[in-house]
């Protein structure tokens, strides 16, 4: 068996290799791939098979895929290039005859009307032509999205956007890691969709009262309408193209876009979700 993680130099492909690793996969059996290899330098001293792959690159794309059995399509990061970078891993995987391919989507994909969720649709679109064994890993928001900004947050003692009082099931990064790895290893996992999130949703009023009680520092959620969160954004240094964006996806938590009913990310890691109130008290304390 060979299991190929895209993307793994990125944060989430790091944690998927490791979690592989500690759940008894043979290093040599996993084969980590990215642009800059010399970050993979640690887990080729493990063991695992390291390759070159860069998603604009269909020939390196389909180097890496030689052998495959199973293959992690960690999405790119380049918004308003993903699906062609998709596609060649896709197409890659077709060729390669692979068992399974898993994607990392987005949550509740088949209904949500956010703009960043396009591609994660149109690679959905793709996986069900190509006629492989896939799975769908619909990752809710990162805690990480919010718990990296405190140090912001807490100098300007407030942070803003455009959620209202919607809810996000947002969950730690190396939950989502656990789930992938999990549905990589499991059996008949061919035409499963899981809508992965934390277990207890939150608003951000009511993040801005946690970090406010972890810091002891009164903290205060600031909602303004999309554009003027966009104008804001742009401000700070975020281009206008993806500031949008961003905007448009706090316009989605109002609505309940990123908000998981479903129970698939506890049951999948085998564990309860890691609770926002534990990872701003770990980020304050880091601080």
């Amino acid at each position: 068996m060979s299991i190929v993680v895209t993307g793994a130099t990125g944060q989430l492909g790091r944690l998927v290799t490791d979690s592989l690793l500690q759940r008894g996969v043979p290093a040599r059996q996993i084969v980590a791939t990215g642009r800059a290899v010399e970050r993979l330098a640690d887990f080729a001293g493990r063991g695992v098979q390291v390759r070159a792959m860069d998603y604009d690159d269909p020939a390196t794309v389909a180097d890496a895929l030689k052998g495959a059995t199973k293959v992690l399509l960690i999405s790119g990061s380049a918004v308003g290039r993903r699906v062609e970078q998709h596609r060649a891993v896709i197409d890659a995987a077709v060729a390669e005859g692979v068992a399974l391919i898993a994607y990392t989507s987005i949550a509740n994909a088949d209904t949500t009307g956010m703009k960043l969720a396009a591609e994660h649709q149109a690679t959905e679109n793709l996986l069900a032509a190509s006629g492989l064994p896939y799975v769908l890993l619909r990752n809710g928001w990162y805690l990480e999205n919010y718990t990296e900004q405190l140090q912001g947050t807490l100098a300007q003692g407030a942070f803003a956007g455009s959620a209202g009082e919607g809810k996000v099931s947002a969950a730690a990064r190396a939950d989502y890691a656990e789930a992938a790895a999990a549905a990589l290893l499991a059996d008949g996992q061919a035409g499963k969709v899981y809508e992965l999130g934390g277990d207890s949703a939150f608003s951000m009023t009511e993040l801005a009262a946690e970090i406010t009680a972890a810091s002891r520092q009164p903290i205060a959620y600031q909602d303004l309408p999309a554009s003027d969160y966009a104008a804001l954004l742009t401000g700070f240094g975020v281009p206008s193209d993806f500031a949008g964006i961003l905007a448009d996806s706090d316009l989605g938590i109002a609505r309940g876009d990123l908000h998981v009913s479903s129970t698939d990310l506890s049951q999948l890691i085998g564990r309860p979700t890691t609770a926002m109130h534990a990872a701003v008290g770990a980020a304050v304390a880091a601080l």
